[in-house]
């Protein structure tokens, strides 16, 4: 089975590579010239005929299909094993969450594109010809995601069924996405913004109803988006040419600063020790991390920006030994901290090279903890047979303070791939709160203290500009 998913994905990449190869032979267009900053000083502007200038590898077209479909398939592949993780942590904060509002969203990229037909808005094609890579996009989407649906057979987080990935809505709100981006992107960038958020916060919202794990939106996302590439190709090979309305947009120049959305993905080092002061962990916490970062730069170098994320660290079981030979030994198994963050601030960015960008960020914004229980269970046995829940933690929110950095290697002018490292530092309380199984109703036996909550967080952002 994992074999066939293999092929099918390294198929798919191997025809986007090679598409562009094949329209070229067969295609006698015009050149296509490109309006572009040649002085490195800034201080003048020429035309570059695209044609004549050796493309490098990410350049190329097929290359350019292939790059983000791939990033999120091997995000489904490396959240595969923290999708229990996950899903824990929406448990916790949100477990009766049922707002099916994906079902809707999904479709609100699509009717965005027929509605500024109608209203005679001028996209990339007329109205019939996008109808036509609108539903070649549609048929390939579908034939792939039901193909692995009822071959991979994972069953859905909420147990209703087997056929979780990868997830069909989030496909189907990527490839509405970009077909919105396709037909009016080149327009202006702000309809690609909110056709990619719509498509996010629908996988989002695939989470949320827990109706599937994070490697089927994953996965879904990047079917979704490859399938649009796909459809387009087809059909612009049939008319020869890349869109009806290109030479109304062939002057249209971006300004240039660095402005970004960003999916990100990450590994966490705790460099406190979280539970030291109860004693429930002798170790530096390992977890993850995962969300949305996003800026505005009015200029080049500056920007202002806020960052979504959520983090998760499991805890260490910890074993305590009793002097009574008896009774033995117990472990002491306290649930994962979790932490839900917001933050805002500026950013400064420094082009390294035309490919390279440097990125530092100064944020301060506020962490919600949630709740967690701490259980015991006994090696003995003969004295009690089970888990016994013995106490909750309950961490206050807290501001955090955060400092950033990454550098971005830009695939093209839209897409680049981010390695960042961020330190997060925050204060939080935590009281626990001891159960009745262990204290008279009548005893207290509750306390508070303050720890600090410093940690490192390194990983990959996938960064589209605009």
């Amino acid at each position: 089975m994992k074999k066939n998913l293999f092929f099918i994905f390294l198929s798919l990449f191997l025809f986007g590579l090679n598409a562009q190869d094949s329209i070229s032979q067969t295609s006698n267009q015009r050149p296509v010239f490109e309006y572009k900053n040649l002085n490195t000083n800034g201080d003048s502007l020429a035309y570059r005929n695209l044609d004549l200038i050796p493309k490098t590898f990410f350049e190329k077209e097929g290359v350019r299909m292939a790059t983000v479909p791939v990033v999120l398939f091997a995000g489904a592949g490396a959240t595969w094993g923290a999708r229990k993780d996950v899903r824990e942590m929406r448990n916790r904060y949100i477990p009766d969450f049922e707002v099916h509002y994906d079902d809707y969203l999904q479709y609100a990229p699509a009717v965005a594109v027929y509605g500024l037909k109608a209203a005679g808005v001028k996209g990339r094609n007329n109205t019939l010809r996008a109808t036509y890579s609108y539903a070649a996009s549609l048929a390939i989407m579908a034939t792939v995601v039901n193909s692995i649906k009822y071959t991979a057979r994972v069953k859905r987080p909420d147990g209703s069924s087997n056929n979780s990935f990868p997830s069909g809505h989030t496909a189907n709100s990527f490839t509405n996405a970009s077909f919105l981006h396709k037909e009016y992107g080149v327009a202006d960038p702000a309809y690609s913004i909110g056709a990619y958020s719509a498509a996010t916060f629908t996988g989002f919202g695939r989470n949320l109803n827990n109706r599937h794990w994070i490697s089927d939106v994953f996965a879904g996302a990047g079917i979704g988006i490859l399938s649009t590439e796909l459809g387009y190709f087809f059909i612009d090979k049939f008319y020869k040419n890349k869109g009806d309305n290109m030479g109304l947009f062939s002057k249209i120049e971006g300004n240039e600063n660095p402005s970004f959305i960003s999916l990100n993905a990450g590994f966490a080092a705790a460099t406190t020790n979280f539970l030291k002061e109860s004693k429930l962990d002798d170790e530096k916490e390992k977890g993850f991390e995962a969300g949305l970062e996003g800026a505005f730069f009015w200029n080049k170098h500056w920007g202002i920006g806020a960052n979504f994320s959520f983090t998760s660290f499991p805890v260490k079981k910890v074993k305590f030994d009793f002097d009574d030979e008896s009774i033995g030994s117990y472990d002491v198994n306290t649930e994962s901290i979790g932490y839900l963050n917001f933050a805002l601030g500026p950013y400064f960015a420094y082009e390294l090279s035309e490919d390279w960008l440097l990125m530092l960020k100064s944020l301060a914004g506020y962490s919600s903890v949630a709740n967690g229980f701490i259980t015991v269970e006994l090696d003995n046995k003969e004295l009690y047979d089970g888990v016994l829940e013995v106490a909750e933690y309950r961490p206050s929110n807290s501001f955090r303070w955060t400092n950033g950095a990454s550098v971005t290697y830009k695939f093209n002018q839209e897409i680049g791939l981010s390695a960042y490292v961020d330190y997060h530092i925050s204060n939080s309380k935590i009281k626990y709160v001891f159960s009745d199984a262990i204290v008279d109703e009548d005893d207290e036996m509750n306390s508070q203290v303050k720890e600090k909550a410093n940690y490192f967080t390194f990983g990959l952002k996938l960064t589209a500009f605009f």
